[in-house]
């Protein structure tokens, strides 16, 4: 039938196979202004494509990276209860179930730190002595600057400040000295102080990684009252820190430098320091033991901690719900605390990357609408004797319009393909050159990639192609 075919070597030829013909040639005829206009939609395809992968793999690895800068939450005991002055070790691992079952993590991929405070004398000047597990600490803070080692059995880590005041190096030997009536009114705090104790200690750890102040630990109720102690400058509050008198009750006050404790310790220990940690912070003011160290100088265990930090993922979640769900699960004998310096950090990276994405995506966006507007605007002017003609012989504007179109989504597909293979590429060595993560490619996305960069040549070719379409024929044929 007339206008439904033609005839090629005696086959007939349908209208859509003419249709393709008619593109494939007219983008042959031009191949580089087709080709000008799919590196446009390979260049806005690749800069979307790698920046939108970035931005969807790297927050749960910049959150993972934030997390090795110590805790986000802080959690202590709050109870008015002489028997329970610590967290016991059932409260401890309910809270961190808790946080993991909030935040849709495996409780084995939780970080987190438990701490027992007790005072004791360090060649014979009391300090605060911290009982850690050291594995789970050395994993928490990966922040610390550490002078020699972690410490092992018989070992101890000494703050900067400490290894200052009592003139410590790694490898020096120092005499650890257990004495209950220094920790008379570190216990009695506990019993005394309930909520409102546990409540500033909380709020003193948010911008410490929680030590220093936990349940009346960075300033122990009664050290003031060491005799010779009272108006001197010391740790944080501890006493006899710069060589004070000796312990109230048990000596005459002893000379400067030089304290004399005439009670018995409980328990003694010859321990080795292993390294020394600086991290500018409250740490620097304490001495770590392992757990079981700590365990055999004071003569008990399973005694409980004064502290427990962990490190959080919020991606899903908000810090809040984390909250709410570890003191629930404490029976109303815990308090949590977000670390805000930490929390606020992790928080304000990942928007700054959000927001990264959306202005660089909007640029890119508009230079290829530029691009590809620029290349149509040209190929139509190439082309007006050819549309004129064309609509002398009985074409209509839609379908001029139709090959247009169909040209530039082609082009614009086949740039989104190249361009989506090209970013996904940038993509994966930006993950492994900064941000030490692999990339696993991203379907869906590339499909929105593809399809978007198509849809942006179309949009793009909207003007000059709405231009060709009304060309009067008339007018180009007389030029003619």
């Amino acid at each position: 039938m007339p206008g439904k075919s033609s005839r090629r070597g005696g086959r007939p030829m349908s209208n859509r196979r003419m249709f393709l013909t008619m593109l494939v040639g007219a983008t042959l005829r031009r191949r580089s202004r087709a080709l000008a206009a799919l590196l446009s939609s390979a260049v806005g395809a690749a800069t979307l494509f790698c920046l939108a992968a970035v931005c969807l793999a790297v927050p749960a690895q910049m959150t993972a990276q934030m997390r090795q800068f110590g805790a986000n939450l802080i959690v202590v005991p709050v109870s008015a209860e002489a028997t329970t002055p610590r967290i016991t070790e059932q409260s401890a691992r309910a809270a961190v179930r808790a946080a993991a079952s909030t935040t849709g993590t495996e409780t084995d991929r939780i970080r987190q730190a438990d701490y027992r405070y007790e005072t004791v004398r360090i060649n014979r000047s009391p300090y605060l002595l911290a009982g850690i597990d050291v594995d789970d600490v050395r994993r928490l803070n990966g922040h610390w600057s550490l002078e020699g080692s972690w410490p092992s059995g018989g070992q101890v880590l000494v703050g900067k400040d400490v290894a200052e005041a009592a003139s410590l190096k790694v490898g020096s030997t120092v005499t650890a000295e257990y004495l209950s009536s220094d920790n008379l009114s570190l216990d009695n705090s506990h019993q005394s102080s309930a909520p409102g104790a546990a409540t500033d200690a909380a709020s003193g750890s948010i911008d410490h990684s929680g030590h220093g102040g936990h349940s009346g630990h960075g300033g122990h109720s009664g050290h003031g009252g060491h005799s010779g102690h009272d108006g001197h400058s010391g740790h944080d509050g501890h006493s006899g820190h710069d060589g004070h008198g000796g312990h109230s009750g048990s000596s005459d006050g002893g000379a400067a430098g030089e304290p004399a404790v005439t009670e018995s310790a409980q328990g003694t220990a010859q321990w080795q320091v292993a390294g020394i940690v600086d991290t500018g912070g409250q740490e620097d003011d304490i001495v770590y033991a392992t757990s079981a160290d700590v365990d055999r100088l004071t003569g008990t265990s399973s005694a409980g901690y004064d502290v427990v930090e962990m490190s959080v993922d919020t991606s899903s979640t908000t810090m809040n719900d984390v909250v709410a769900a570890v003191e629930s699960a404490g029976g109303g004998r815990l308090q949590a605390q977000p670390v805000s310096k930490i929390t606020s950090g992790d928080t304000r990276i990942i928007t700054m990357l959000n927001t990264l994405f959306w202005v660089v995506s909007a640029v890119v966006l508009g230079l290829t609408l530029v691009g590809v507007s620029t290349t149509m605007t040209v190929i139509v002017s190439e082309r007006r004797n050819e549309i004129g003609l064309r609509k002398a012989l009985g074409a209509s504007g839609r379908s001029i319009a139709t090959e247009f179109y169909s040209e530039v989504a082609v082009l614009g597909a086949i740039g989104g393909i190249l361009g989506t293979a090209v970013g996904y590429g940038l993509a994966v060595a930006v993950c492994r050159s900064v941000f030490e993560t692999t990339l696993v490619f991203n379907w869906p996305l590339a499909i929105v990639s593809v399809v978007l960069t198509s849809a942006v040549a179309v949009a793009a070719s909207y003007s000059p192609v709405r231009r060709a379409s009304r060309i009067d024929p008339a007018l180009v044929l007389r030029e003619e």
